[in-house]
This record gives C-alpha cells, structure tokens and sequence, in this order.
C-alpha cells in the first residue's frame, strides 16, 4: 500500500505525540533527536518494490532494497532459532566500522511464508542514499587513501575467510567507501572453490592499474606477487603496510589536544580521570600524541584509584614503548606493536588487579575501570619521494570496557569502537541480535574492565587507524555517549572545531554542558584531538621515482623485536623531559639554501617599499590625520613631510 503521508515516529516513549513529519530534526512534541534508520533489504529485489510501499505496516521502501524503519523504537522481529546463514554476521560483530549488523526479518505480507532478512549499519547515507562504490571513486582518490582501502581490504581476508565469507571482498558493487572506510554492503557466501590471495589479487589488478602514480609501481608489482602465488600472506601484508605508511608519512600531520572532567548532575565524586587535562605539564613529551579516557568502577576510594593508577602506569607503559619504536631502524609491523600495547594493558590490568587482592576486595566490591586510548607511534619512514619523515600519520586505538572513541569530520561521524558488554558478548557466540540482546536487563552490564580479573583473561580492542584528512578523534566515557548523545548532537558541538570556528577546549566544554543536561547521570570525561594534514597537492615530491619495490620471490626483512617482559617497561624510568619523537626531518638528498645576505636585502626592500606606499596611500586619503601626525614629530624629522 502506498503512503500519502511520510511520517516518523519519536524514539521517546513517554513522548505523549510521537508522530513526526518526515525531514524534522527533532520532535515537534518532546524535542527529542529524530532517528532516521535506514535498513538493507537483502534479496528484495526481486519482488519490485515501489518507493512509499509501506511493509509490515512500518518499513518505507526508499528503493527496492533501501528502507527507512519509521518505528525505530519497536524492536524488529527476530526468530527464535537462528538461522545458520547470518552466524557470520554475528561472529563479525566487532568489525562493526565494516560489516553491518542483522537488525531483524520482516515479510512482505502477513500471509507470506518467506522473510526477508534486514541489515543495519549498512552503508547507506543520512539521506538512503549508497555510499559509493570503490570502483567509482578510486580515481580521483588520493594514493594514502587508495592504498588504506586495500589495507582494509587485507586486514578483513583472514576473518572473513575463517568464516567462509571471504567471497564479499571479490565483488567491486559489494564494496563501499564512506570517507577513509571501506564498508560491505553484505556477506556474500563464498563458491564451490575456497577464495584465495590469487583471485583477490585479480580482482585489485584493474583498479591497480590507474592507481594514483606515487604508488602506481609499487602497487602493481604487489599485484602481480599476489596473482603469481609466490608470495604468502604475511609477505603480502608486509608490503601492503611498507607502501601505505611511505606515502602517508608525507601528510605533516599536527594534533591539538585537550581533555577534561565532570563529575556529572548527580554525582557527589568524579570517578573518571583523563589525559591530558588542563592541569598537565605542556612538556610532557606524551602530549599530543596520547590521549587517554578512564571511567572507574567500584565506588569511592575504589573506582577514582582505579582511574588514576591506570592513567599514570599507562603513560609510563607506552612511554617506554614509543621510545623502544624510536629506536628501530625497520618498520615495526601493526601486529608487533598491537600485541605490545595489549602487554601493556595486561600489566596495568594486574596492577589494579594485585591492589584488589591485597585489600581483599571481592565480587562488585573490587575496583576497576574501562579505558580507551589513543597513540600515534612515531615512526621513522622513508617516504615514495624519497625523503626521511618522522611524523608517521598512524594511530592506535585501545579500549577495555564501553568507553568510546569516534572520529569525526566536515561529512560523517563514525563510532571506532564496540563496547565490551553483554549484548555483544550474546551476538558474538551467535544467541542473539543485537537490538534484542540490548533489551536485557543486563545488557549494557560490562563483560571486561580493567582490573576486575588477571591479564591472561583480558581481551583488549586494539585496532589501527590512519589520519589520511583532517577531523577529530574524540574519546569520552559513557557519561557523554550515552543516549546516542554524540550521534545527533556531532554537527553542533564538535564539528565547528574541524572548520576553525572554536577551539578543541571551547568544544570539550560546551559538550560537557551538553551531557550534563542531557544525561548527567554519570562522571563525564572527554578528550578532543584535532587532526590536521595538509592534502596532497601540497605535500612535497621529488621527481625521483619511489624506491618501493616488490621483488620476485624475495623473502620479507625480519620484523625488529621489542621488548619481551611488559613488566620490565612498567620498571623503566624515564625522565619526563625526554623527548618521545621529535628528531627533525632528514631528507635523503639536501637541497641547495639560498644566500641569506640576499635573502635578507630583498626583505629590507618590500619592507621600505611597503611602507613607503602605506604612507602614501595614508596622506592620500586622510591629508589632515597625515599632517596633524607630522606635527607631532621631531624637528628634524618634519623635514620630509609634504607641504601642508
């Protein structure tokens, strides 16, 4: 049946008139953000929908397989047994950044035997429009952004290949691009033959082949490695990060931080602690580069030193581990250095852990706390023209609990992380969606924190992520982002930061207001790093060609090895005044300066000839300000004043 009127209906419950115009930005009623959730239809196609239909009284059909639940409140309908189709869905659920979620089924009609099964976070716009496909845009895209969709692309072959799914990274349509972020619009079951490193490499052999030219050779020598079979994954991988991190390493990238903390509305104790904060030191050789949210738990004397004991150990943690990365001559590899950064928090987890045990707290007496974080590792990379950078433009993200982090730009706000809680934990064994294990009366309970069991138990998120535009990367505690606060509110309080309007603490403040009117129910802590590269048409290129090469059959160089014992970093003492990274940039070829005397006469000269026409222009157009001026100078001096 088709609609005449487009309505959408309030996510308040108690709002007492929650029907709403299509296009409103808030309740015409309660004033509540209107959520506008566009669903995939998989295989509704086929029944040639007509824009308007309305399904199962609730679904507007934008296109055939795009459709706006106007009832986002209800919870979609779910079947008790699961079918073993979606289970790869489920097991996903933590690459949320690229694989969607199963929202529920519907029927086309009451009396229909057949469900259709429907995808959230899929890559649709606020507007039900697809985000476009990679091969529509790969050409115009710059070279760090081409090579991190293949990054991306790489990373998801191992996961989706365990899960026989590897398939949904062949087809070109299937893959879509928002930004930065390669997103599938569905899985796709793998055919009778199992994919394979070959077939991918087939299928990134033509859009390899207009490539952007600083990464056009090394690529299409990877390519053929790759369609050759000589090469396995890990070589492949190497090579991939060796090519991304050279042209990136050429954006200068600069990072502005600021953090603060709240105690909240009704609170009478802030739990919360965060780093940076206006009270640290300006020489603290962490700041920009570390960025730290902590959310305590375990009440007084417990979650605040929880908080605190995890801000201070792990700056020391990474503080020797940026100094250890400092120091090798070869690219540390994403996977070296992950598995340093969970040894990191397995050791700030014992801490706490230890703290627990030794004062005999037990069960929800034992204090604890999430943690999300952020660090650019300073790498030194030999960038594709040739030259010596030391601001390698790679961060990485951790988080233990359901503290955020979200990055955000001119066009998009994207969530980085998922929430340790029950509900996930319930999608990821395959026992329910997620949307109806959020119902639980336990579902938003933590399932992992800091400190609540020994590090062997803890399973920290680290992930990285390369700042290839300039955004913010935000992180806050749960007292901010709960009720989708940051989702609908990104536009109006961080994105004017991004286009220069305030600065990151004018926007830090104005969201902590902004909690504490909205939520206020909890400690409020965020953390706003302004990320800043210069595009690349400006960034410096020597006409030597790229000393990127993938060789036949050579074997990858062996990865440098870091510390063994995480304990042994947290023993380490080093003084704060010690620089992490900041070596000038060498080039590989010093170019000629100019003559500085001449350099020197030729400013002297615009200066006079500048301020000869200012004094001019000056008596010109002001003759008696000019000549009331004149009078109040030296005898001496009136001498070269015009007649009055």
């Amino acid at each position: 049946m088709i609609s005449t009127q487009r309505i959408v209906y309030c996510t308040n419950p108690h709002c007492t008139d929650p029907v709403n115009t299509v296009g409103n930005r808030l309740c015409a009623n309660c004033f509540t953000p209107i959520v506008y959730r566009y669903v995939w239809a998989v295989d509704s196609k086929k029944y040639n929908l007509e824009p308007g239909e309305k399904i199962a009284s609730r679904y507007e059909v934008i296109s055939p397989q795009i459709w706006l639940d106007t009832q986002p409140i209800v919870i979609p309908e779910a079947q008790e047994q699961l079918p073993t189709d979606i289970l790869p869905y489920l097991r996903l659920h933590q690459y949320q950044s690229h694989v969607p979620h199963v929202y529920g089924f519907t029927r086309l009609r009451p009396d229909s035997t057949d469900k259709i099964l429907l995808l959230e976070n899929a890559p649709i716009n606020d507007k039900g429009s697809l985000h476009p496909a990679i091969t529509d845009v790969w050409e115009h895209s710059t070279a760090v952004r081409q090579v991190y969709w293949l990054w991306q692309i790489l990373e998801l072959w191992k996961p989706l290949s365990d899960l026989e799914v590897a398939g949904s990274l062949l087809v070109p349509g299937n893959l879509r691009v928002q930004g930065w972020c390669l997103r599938l619009l569905e899985l796709i079951k793998n055919p009778n033959t199992v994919s394979s490193l070959q077939q991918l490499g087939e299928c990134w052999r033509p859009i390899v082949a207009v490539s952007h030219t600083k990464v056009n050779s090394p690529l299409k020598k990877l390519v053929k490695q790759m369609c050759s079979g000589v090469v396995d994954f890990d070589a492949i991988e190497a090579r991939l990060n060796q090519i991304l991190l050279s042209a990136s390493a050429e954006l200068p990238l600069t990072l502005r931080t600021f953090g603060i903390t709240d105690k909240g509305q009704q609170l009478n104790r802030n739990e919360d602690n965060c780093f940076p904060t206006i009270t640290d030191s300006k020489e603290d050789a962490l700041i920009p580069k570390v960025s730290l949210v902590c959310d305590g738990i375990g009440g007084h004397e417990g979650g605040e030193v929880a908080s605190s004991l995890a801000v201070q150990s792990v700056k020391l943690q990474i503080k020797a581990l940026l100094a250890e990365v400092t120091q090798q001559s070869e690219i540390v590899s994403p996977n070296l250095i992950t598995q340093q950064i969970e040894a990191s928090l397995r050791v700030v987890n014992n801490l706490i852990c230890n703290a627990n045990n030794q004062q005999k707290r037990e069960k929800r007496e034992r204090m604890a706390t999430t943690l999300v974080m952020s660090v650019q590792i300073p790498q030194s990379i030999i960038t594709a023209a040739n030259w010596r950078s030391e601001n390698a433009c790679e961060l990485y993200l951790a988080s233990v609990g359901d503290s955020r982090a979200y990055w955000i730009t001119r066009n998009y706000c994207q969530l980085l992380t998922v929430d340790d809680d029950v509900a996930k934990r319930e999608v990821l064994q395959g026992r329910s969606l997620y949307r109806k294990a959020l119902q639980r009366p336990d579902g938003t309970a933590l399932t992992q924190a800091l400190g609540t069991k020994e590090g062997e138990f803890l399973h920290p998120q680290v992930r990285r992520f390369i700042v290839e535009e300039d955004g913010i990367l935000l992180l806050c505690s749960d007292g901010l982002s709960d009720n989708n606060l940051i989702e609908h509110y990104w536009r109006d309080y961080v994105l004017p930061v991004v286009t220069g309007e305030i600065s990151p603490q004018e926007a830090a403040d104005s969201l902590i207001k902004l909690a504490n009117q909205r939520n206020g129910h909890d400690n409020i802590s965020v953390v706003i790093t302004h990320c800043r590269v210069i595009p690349d048409y400006l960034a410096i290129v020597s006409p030597k060609a790229s000393d990127i090469e993938v060789i036949e059959g050579e074997t990858p160089q062996e990865e440098p090895e870091l510390a063994e014992s995480s304990q042994a970093l947290l023993d380490l003492r080093l003084s704060e005044d010690e620089p992490v990274a900041n070596k000038p940039s060498t080039p590989v070829k010093k170019k000629q300066l100019r003559n500085p005397i001449v350099l020197l006469a030729g400013l002297l000269l615009f200066l006079l000839v500048g301020t000869a026409f200012g004094l001019l222009a000056w008596w010109l157009i002001q003759p008696k300000s000019f000549n009331d001026t004149c009078k109040k100078l030296p005898q001496e001096v009136q001498g070269i004043c015009p007649p009055y």
